[in-house]
């Protein structure tokens, strides 16, 4: 997914993240704070050909003492327990594995518990749990794992709630930037916005994707209809003025990457904006 088009904003990587932190969106979490797929002390490399069984045989000796004893009881009552039992067992287990700064192992006991309660809560965070897994791992089995637990989880929390376009934004999330089968998550955002022209969450990401392809007429008009509805939406401005830079109209860019400034209103911002403006002056 990573072409040419989309260098620019691999480029501006800090100037985005900035623009996230500081607009209408979550704040991230600051790398340091980020647990990582193989995270904690004498953590052996993951495999691209990516098994969960196998990782968690081999990462159980990297526990501390008192953790391995505590996963031992855990897993002892999770056999003798009925599916109610293990569903909250598995969210402890998953909870001591992310204590310890292992997601993948944390990703698929909160997975089983989202399976054996098959409710759109549980179905929803493991779901969100596995794409964030998906998004930070350094390998592509990693990763490859990651979005089928996602999609696993979300198509079926679908079957809950199919109106939910919440779910399926994540879930269109994971087939473009986990798998090998974009146009399955294209064709979710497609059907969200035929239902509501008005979308605004489905129009960026649908912008986002035509930067990426290089169709940047549709990616101008998809960040222009955002803007009619929030003139004031950061994330739209700023891929907007993507789009005007790679036309060539700078001064338009420039234009648009000073309303950012305004709106975020941030020392630390208007510095990553001007600096980003030199880049291209």
């Amino acid at each position: 997914m990573r072409t040419s088009h989309y260098i620019t904003i691999i480029v501006a990587a800090a100037l985005i993240a900035a623009l996230y932190f500081f607009a209408n969106t979550t704040p991230p979490v600051k790398e340091a704070e980020k647990p990582t797929a193989n995270a904690g002390s004498a953590m052996p490399a993951v495999a691209d050909n990516f098994s969960i069984q196998p990782y968690i045989d081999s990462v159980r000796a990297t526990l501390p003492g008192h953790a391995m004893e505590e996963l031992a009881t855990l897993e002892e009552k999770a056999a003798q327990g009925s599916d109610i039992e293990k569903a909250d067992i598995y969210n402890g287990i998953a909870q001591l594995w992310l204590q310890h700064r292992n997601m993948p192992v944390a990703a698929y006991y909160f997975t089983e518990k989202a399976n054996l309660e098959n409710s759109e809560k549980s179905l929803n965070f493991a779901g969100r749990f596995n794409l964030d897994l998906m998004q930070m791992a350094g390998s592509p089995g990693v990763r490859g794992w990651a979005a089928q637990n996602a999609i696993s989880c979300f198509e079926q929390s679908l079957e809950l709630n199919p109106n939910s376009d919440t779910v399926k934004m994540a879930l269109a999330s994971c087939y473009i930037d986990g798998t090998s089968q974009p146009m399955q998550g294209i064709q979710l955002l497609l059907g969200i916005v035929r239902e509501q022209p008005d979308n605004i969450p489905a129009n960026l990401m649908l912008g986002q994707l035509s930067i990426r392809s290089g169709q940047m007429d549709k990616a101008k008009e998809r960040f222009e209809k955002v803007l009619s509805l929030e003139p004031e939406n950061t994330e739209a401005l700023y891929f907007l003025a993507e789009v005007y830079r790679s036309k060539g109209n700078k001064e338009k860019a420039i234009e648009l990457l000073e309303r950012c400034k305004k709106i975020i209103n941030k020392p630390e911002f208007d510095k990553e904006i001007d600096n980003y403006i030199k880049s291209f002056k």
